[in-house]
């Protein structure tokens, strides 16, 4: 993969994100909205009563600025400490730049400052893999895209492990399709599709697992070649077809000779058969008064005709 190629998966991957991101609703955005308006409406009645035991009017008056001023600091504050967790997400808790422990689902603390907290995903997740230029086996270039599906099993890895773990798989997936298709022959490519994705998944577990992640599968969605090797294939399938359709209508020709000769001794035996066979074809010849046949020689004039050739052949034959 060039820089270009590169740049554009890594800006895929980002636009990827930021759609997730926009996507996803914020579950803990009421509840912290509460907390905000809460904390900050007991400050300011808490800072009013303060004043007033102390200055009476006035003091209330200057207390009410300073719970003002105040509450809005600490209802920021109190409302970054409360998070709420989706069933599918875990919380990875860092304290001071250590990690603490992974927290979730439900409500988590969290205190400001001295914490960060990343959210992770656990559920399957499904990546788009762009066109990938593979050349095969037998020098063929080939378009492959494909779909990668995956889902985090251990959140402390996926977070400590690896930078960015959605661009780290990416990436490694790709460089696993260019590496294994490489490998096959075009037939290959286009027949064991099966074995080919079960392959490279394999390749991406065994690399992943290090990670916290899990593959799922990975499926080839579509497989591009030049132009002219897809007409020159397509002549190829042509030109079996044709192959076949011969060799089928050879083999049902020599199959109605044998019927035929198996039927001609069958008659030849049988001294009614000739008849018989007369009758059915004037049968089907049809009723209409169209048509109209004519024997010049009758059936019986022939059998006799046959006879006495067999008695000539055996005077002739029979020793003097």
């Amino acid at each position: 993969m060039n820089t270009t190629e590169a740049a554009a998966t890594a800006r895929e991957v980002l636009a990827m994100r930021q759609t997730i991101a926009a996507t996803q609703p914020s579950l803990d955005r009421g509840l912290r909205v509460a907390v905000f308006l809460g904390t900050w409406f007991f400050s300011v009645v808490a800072a009013v009563l303060i004043g007033g035991l102390i200055g009476s009017g006035p003091g209330a008056s200057v207390g009410m600025v300073i719970g003002l001023m105040f509450g809005a600091v600490l209802a920021t504050w109190a409302s970054q400490v409360i998070r709420v967790a989706a069933q599918w997400e875990r919380a990875v808790l860092l304290r001071l730049g250590k990690f603490k422990e992974v927290k979730g689902p439900g409500v988590i603390f969290v205190f400001p400052v001295f914490d960060n907290v990343r959210i992770i995903d656990t559920r399957l997740l499904t990546m788009s893999i762009p066109h990938q230029q593979v050349i095969t086996r037998d020098n063929v270039p080939v378009t492959i895209d494909g779909a990668l599906f995956f889902e985090v099993r251990d959140p402390e890895k996926a977070c400590i492990s690896v930078q960015d773990y959605r661009s780290a798989i990416m990436q490694y997936a790709q460089a696993s399709l260019r590496d294994v298709a490489g490998q096959m022959s075009l037939d290959e490519l286009l027949s064991e599709r099966d074995k080919i994705q079960a392959q490279i998944a394999h390749v991406v577990e065994s690399r992943s697992t290090a990670w916290g992640i899990h593959v799922e599968a990975i499926r080839l969605l579509d497989i591009n070649m030049p132009e002219d090797l897809k007409r020159m294939m397509s002549r190829q399938a042509s030109a079996e077809r044709e192959k076949r359709a011969t060799i089928t209508k050879a083999e049902g020709d020599r199959e109605a000779a044998l019927n035929l000769a198996a039927a001609a001794h069958t008659m030849a035996a049988s001294p009614g058969a000739m008849q018989l066979r007369t009758l059915q074809s004037l049968d089907g010849l049809g009723s209409s008064p169209s048509n109209t046949v004519v024997l010049a020689v009758p059936v019986e004039v022939l059998e006799l005709a046959k006879s006495l050739a067999g008695r000539v052949t055996q005077t002739v034959d029979a020793p003097k």
